[in-house]
């Protein structure tokens, strides 16, 4: 067990903490007799109605009884959000992204996140081969649940080789830890053309199937790969024949599990029925819309937040023109969606926007760059207002992920640049008097 001192830095007021003496520059050393090492340790220990606290003060241990309601917040704040270091990623995978970055981004897109207190709490994806034995056995002790798991392969030598990792190859029997504790988990598969489809897959979705409910679902993404790949592996990329190979394969077993399990269990993002130049399948389909993080059901998601927000508007006095910019592949599907606005008066033109910046098979909007717009919209017949999705910016900031801000990108273009979030909000945008 490892020994923690978590300085405390702010104490909230009227609180149980504060009511009973706790001060900010204690720091905290026990719960209830059991170390807190971090964020997930204080949330379980500290959530009982009767904690026993020990704080160090000026080199003096204290003991305090608190008696409070159940779930009730103690009220410590500590220097960290996670209340120790994130944990990065020892795997080397054969299609790791933050790899194929170009020199020079930020430092912050370099970094690789590897920790299951950030799958619990944010639903980012882990491996579990950082995770030693005696910090799993804390996942389970602790009850995490749900957990977000980059599966990729059950076949311990074909994941091994995805992850170039040794500790890879233990993933079946973590999953079926979990799924004994009482857990649940989402998982991801990057689906690489020769390497963990066809049979590898099969075998994969028969293990995942095993494990439900412990598996609440299952995302199929295929492997994506920028120009900026010389000294890594080659990989291949699934062309429109292997996308509606995938997608009837994946069809197979979503009627088996429906059957068997009540739900179709695994699911594949819009990329693939982009590929495969098949319609975006219906609502129902998405069932919960469970790994819309994953660009499972977004598009269908932000259709339905667009027509429903379309239905409480009234056709504008006077014609709006605006021009549109976004990613390749989705081009048509949205083309189709904003047909819709002419019977508004709004006129519009999408732009679909080649990714120059990354190359190789990346053709969403999320990652469309500033250097992308300029080169492909410059010159062009643009209206006044140019909506571009919100994505494409830095969370909270004007900034594009090659650090090229908004203002540059309108001083450029000559255009009011206006991001947008979910299908209604775009509705909103448009019909706003200022754009």
């Amino acid at each position: 067990m490892k020994l923690c001192a978590q300085t405390i830095t702010f104490v909230e007021p009227d609180t149980p903490a504060a009511r009973c003496g706790i001060r900010a520059g204690d720091a905290l050393l026990a719960i209830n007799g059991e170390p807190v090492q971090d964020l997930i340790d204080y949330e379980k220990l500290s959530c009982e109605r009767v904690l026993h606290v020990d704080i160090c003060r000026s080199g003096e241990t204290l003991s305090f009884r608190i008696r409070k309601d159940e779930y009730e917040p103690l009220g410590l704040c500590f220097e960290t959000s996670l209340m120790s270091r994130m944990q990065t990623c020892k795997n080397h995978c054969l299609f790791c992204f933050i790899d194929q970055m170009p020199r020079g981004v930020r430092s912050s897109l370099q970094v690789k996140d590897d920790d299951w207190r950030m799958s619990f709490i944010m639903g980012n994806y882990v491996t579990l081969t950082n995770v030693d034995d005696e910090e799993f056995d804390r996942i389970l002790r602790r009850g995490v649940s749900p957990l977000y798991v980059s599966v990729h392969a059950i076949d311990p030598e074909v994941r091994r080789r995805i992850m170039k990792n040794p500790t890879a190859g233990r993933i079946r029997e973590r999953l079926e830890a979990l799924k004994a504790a009482g857990l649940q988990f989402h998982a991801q598969i990057v689906l690489c053309p020769g390497i963990n489809d066809g049979k590898i897959l099969e075998e994969t979705l028969s293990v995942l199937g095993s494990l439900a409910p412990a598996c609440a679902s299952v995302a199929i993404v295929p492997v994506g790969i920028t120009k900026f790949r010389e000294k890594l592996e080659q990989l291949a990329t699934f062309d429109r024949d292997g996308s509606e190979a995938v997608i009837e394969q994946v069809e197979r077993w979503q009627m088996q599990f429906l059957k068997t399990l009540g739900t179709r269990l695994v699911f594949l993002s819009d990329e693939w029925y982009l590929n495969a130049g098949r319609p975006i399948p219906p609502e129902a389909y998405y069932e919960d819309f469970g790994q819309i993080e994953n660009g499972v059901g977004m598009l269908r998601l932000f259709a339905m937040d667009f027509e429903a927000a379309l239905e409480d508007r009234q056709p504008l006095e006077e014609e709006r023109f605006v021009s549109m910019a976004g990613g390749t592949a989705a081009a048509p599907f949205f083309r189709d969606l904003y047909r819709a606005l002419d019977a508004y008066h709004i006129r519009w033109e999408i732009y679909p926007i080649p990714n120059r910046y990354f190359g190789g098979n990346v053709h969403v909007a999320g990652l469309v760059t500033g250097q992308d717009l300029i080169a492909e919209l410059t010159g062009k017949h643009l209206y006044k207002t140019l909506l571009i999705p919100k994505n494409m910016l830095r969370e909270k900031e004007a900034v594009f992920l090659d650090g090229l801000t908004v203002p540059e990108l309108e001083e450029k273009l000559g255009v009011t640049v206006v991001a947008f979030g979910d299908g209604s909000d775009l509705v909103a945008k448009l019909f706003e008097v200022n754009v």
